[in-house]
């Protein structure tokens, strides 16, 4: 899944780019400019929104609300919230599962196993 159009005014499409792990290094990989801007954004996001503030009623670490947005959160009864926190746990930990599947997907069709099988594949 690529955008449309292009990633920078020299004409550069999205699509030139390779997936995974080649888009930084390799030899068609995203300049080290625009690397630095993407870690520059994500930086200037950490440090101006996705922290805590004292005093804007948090409720527990990780809650980065702080004061402005309630989607009916506050509504829940305690047990409620406690489930919810724990299905969002096991979420990011079957997420963290995924993307290190496909990392590892990635590191061995080089090695010959075949990449059309679902489980492990077989050596070519």
């Amino acid at each position: 899944l690529h955008l449309p159009g292009d990633i920078d005014y020299s004409g550069d499409s999205f699509d030139s780019f390779p997936n995974g792990i080649a888009a930084i290094i390799g030899p068609d990989s995203i300049p080290t400019a625009g690397l630095v801007q993407i870690i520059a954004f994500i930086g200037w996001l950490e440090c101006a929104f996705m922290r805590d503030v004292p005093g804007t009623g948090n409720e527990h670490i990780g809650d980065f609300r702080n004061g402005y947005i309630d989607f009916g959160w506050d509504d829940f009864d305690e047990e409620t919230k406690l489930s919810k926190r724990a299905i969002e746990l096991n979420n990011g930990r079957a997420a963290m599962m995924g993307i290190l599947g496909l990392m590892v997907h990635e590191k061995i069709v080089p090695l010959g196993y075949d990449p059309d099988l679902p489980i492990i594949g077989h050596l070519v």
